[in-house]
Order: structure tokens, then C-alpha cells, then sequence
């Protein structure tokens, strides 16, 4: 545990000294400011420490050694014993190729450079505060969390960079980008119709309409468990069809949802972009609380509530009244801190298995399930 706060203060350390707007005045000879040279640098600092924590666990993600049965399966061209997408099936393949054995370090170690650069460049290029959106990056637990999942947490990195996409309304780079984004975990499919509907100027009897739809989550629940089977058949007849309540995201949301109501006026109602971010954490809270008994409710919530990294910012910034800016930024610090908190405390559950943190470099790997028949 120590271990990992000593990673997030280090990173968020310099996080902060990374600034959007670079001083122009302040020109270095090769032609780039000082303050530019300063993010280069602490963006690469960034990096490099989360990828080298990243690429060089062994063990630690509780489905690690489930993916390392998967890739032996695809080495031995087993691919109807295994639920992975192609897009996955077709990387794990050429690395092994390129590796001359089957080398899932390799693996992991690219879905941690990948995942992690897509993360960061998207939080620098849409957030209004790098620092802060960083913050809460590693606050909220998405960095440790992409221990587990590796194809989930890259398709969420792909969606969150897609963003910028949506709000540019460019939408066939934005199809491309989820398509890519499916080939590594088919659930991604579904920002398309969920960012679409972020982004239209919804009017009360709408919603109103929408909630009405939301209802029969309560009383079609076999209809729609069946629509995931038939999407997941792997899950039929597993302990995965059992959903279950995520206090802490629907507590997330709503306090989310309550800040940024607080300041509708002045942060949300004139903004394109701040509007598509509250629609995004009011569509994840229905989710969170409507569909409970869906077993995939908590990845399609991701895709809309990992939106709050540059949402959360973009409200603060705009809080006109200065001793209420330090009230609710104190706030935030406090509600995030205490999560991360409750996060590492619960890290070595079954279901999240980050801790203890092991590395190849000490600790070997665990007998996967083909070896020990």
C-alpha cells in the first residue's frame, strides 16, 4: 500500500507542475518555452514511472493469470477455449511470433504503454487542468485498476481520447476509433449509441421519456439478462450473471452531478462540452442504479463516469466566487483522498487482487490452470 502512495504522490507531484498554457513570451533557443520543456519533461517522468510499475508486475490483478492461460491458448491456436476479442488474439499472436516464445510480460508490457499513453494524452489535450485531471486519474483508482482487465482498460482508454472526437463532431474518426477499440473488448461498442445521446440538447418532456424507458429495467430483468448472454455467452451459467449495487460509483456520480447543478448556470449551461460531460455522469448514475442487476453494468458505467477526470475541472474552473472555488476544491481533495484510501484498503479483495504488488524480477509466476492438468 505504501508502496502505491508513494507512486501516486510522486506522479501527482509532477502533475502539478504541468501547465495548459504555455508562457510564450519565455523562448528557449531551439524555439520552444521553458514551460513546454517543463511538461516534456514531467509528462515523460509521468510515463515512465506508471508504465515501469505497470509492465513490471507478475501476479497482481485478479484475472492476471487468467489472461496468461488465455495467451497460452492462442499460442497453441486454441481460440474456441478462449472468450478474447481478435484484436487481442492477433497482438497476442505477432508478440509471440516476435518474441520467439510465449512471452505474456511482452504482452502486458505493451497494454500498459498503450493504455497509459492513450490516458495521458487525452487528459492533457482536453482538460482544463492536467494537474487536476491527473489527480483524480489516480485518486479514483483508474491507474491501478488497469492492472485487471487489460483489454477493458485499453477500449476505456481509446473512449476517453475518442472524446475529443465526439465534441468535434467528427464522427467517422471517432466510428473508426471505437471499432479499433471493440477488436480488444466488443463492450466499447456501446459509447456509440451512449455519446451520441450525450450530446443532444435533451428537453425536459425527453427525459422525462427516457426515464419512463429506464423503468422497465425493473421489470424486464430477464429480457435483458438475456440480451447479455446472448452478448457474453461465455458468461451463461457463471457466477458473472450476478450484478450487484456499486455504492461508490452511484455516490460518485450523484456528488459529481450535485456540484455541477450547483453551477449549472455559470459552468454547464452555455458549454457544449461541459453539457456532454453531465449528460455522460447523469446516464452512468441511471445505469449505476436502474440496471444493478446487469453483471456488465459497472464497465458500461466506466465509459460515461470516466468522463469526471476533465469534468470535475471544467466545474471548479468556472466557479465564479473565489472563497467557494477553495471551499469546493478543498472538498473535492478530501472526498477523492478518502477514496483513494478506501480504494488501497480493499485492494487485496477478491475482484481487485492489486496488492500485494509483485514484479518478475523477484516473484515467479503461478501455476496457470493448463499446467496443472
Amino acid at each position: 500500500m505504501l508502496f502505491y502512495m508513494i507512486i501516486a504522490l510522486v506522479t501527482i507531484g509532477l502533475a502539478a507542475s504541468v501547465r495548459m498554457f504555455p508562457v510564450r513570451e519565455d523562448r528557449m533557443e531551439e524555439g520552444i518555452s521553458r514551460q513546454q520543456a517543463i511538461n516534456g519533461l514531467c509528462l515523460f517522468s509521468i510515463f515512465l514511472v506508471l508504465f515501469a510499475v505497470s509492465a513490471c508486475r507478475m501476479n497482481v490483478g485478479n484475472d492476471y493469470a487468467r489472461y496468461v492461460e488465455f495467451m497460452h491458448l492462442i499460442a497453441f491456436d486454441a481460440y474456441s477455449y478462449v472468450p478474447t476479442e481478435v484484436g487481442f488474439n492477433a497482438l497476442v499472436t505477432v508478440l509471440y511470433e516476435l518474441a520467439g516464445s510465449e512471452n505474456f510480460l511482452l504482452v502486458f508490457a505493451v497494454f500498459a504503454f498503450v493504455t497509459i499513453w492513450l490516458f495521458l494524452k487525452a487528459m492533457y489535450e482536453q482538460s482544463d487542468s492536467f494537474g487536476w485531471s491527473f489527480f483524480l486519474f489516480m485518486t479514483f483508482g483508474f491507474y491501478f485498476s488497469t492492472f485487471n482487465t487489460v483489454r477493458y482498460y485499453l477500449a476505456l482508454g481509446i473512449a476517453l481520447y475518442a472524446v475529443k472526437y465526439v465534441l468535434r463532431t467528427e464522427w467517422i474518426r471517432f466510428l473508426l476509433l471505437v471499432l479499433l477499440g471493440s477488436a480488444f473488448h466488443k463492450s466499447m461498442l456501446v459509447v456509440i449509441p451512449l455519446y451520441f445521446f450525450a450530446t443532444l440538447p435533451w428537453k425536459k418532456w425527453q427525459l422525462a421519456l427516457l426515464a419512463a424507458f429506464c423503468s422497465t429495467f425493473f421489470y424486464l430483468q430477464d429480457f435483458y439478462l438475456k440480451v447479455v448472454v446472448f452478448l457474453y455467452p461465455s458468461y451463461k451459467d457463471t457466477e458473472y450473471l450476478e450484478g450487484g449495487v456499486s455504492w461508490f460509483n452511484i455516490l460518485r456520480c450523484s456528488a459529481v452531478l450535485v456540484l455541477s447543478l450547483i453551477y449549472y448556470q455559470q459552468a454547464v449551461k452555455g458549454s457544449s462540452r461541459n453539457r456532454f460531460y453531465f449528460f455522460c455522469n447523469l446516464g452512468a448514475l441511471v445505469l449505476y442504479t436502474c440496471c444493478s442487476f446487469l453483471p456488465i453494468i459497472t464497465r458500461i458505467g466506466y465509459y460515461l463516469n470516466v468522463t469526471q477526470i476533465l469534468f470535475i475541472p471544467a466545474v471548479l474552473k468556472k466557479i465564479p466566487n473565489r472563497k467557494q472555488r477553495w471551499f469546493w476544491t478543498g472538498a473535492v481533495v478530501l472526498a477523492a483522498v478518502g477514496y483513494f484510501i478506501l480504494y488501497l484498503l480493499r485492494a487485496d479483495d477478491d475482484g481487485i487482487r492489486v496488492l500485494p504488488y509483485q514484479t518478475f524480477m523477484f516473484h515467479d509466476m503461478v501455476p496457470i490452470l493448463s499446467e496443472m492438468n
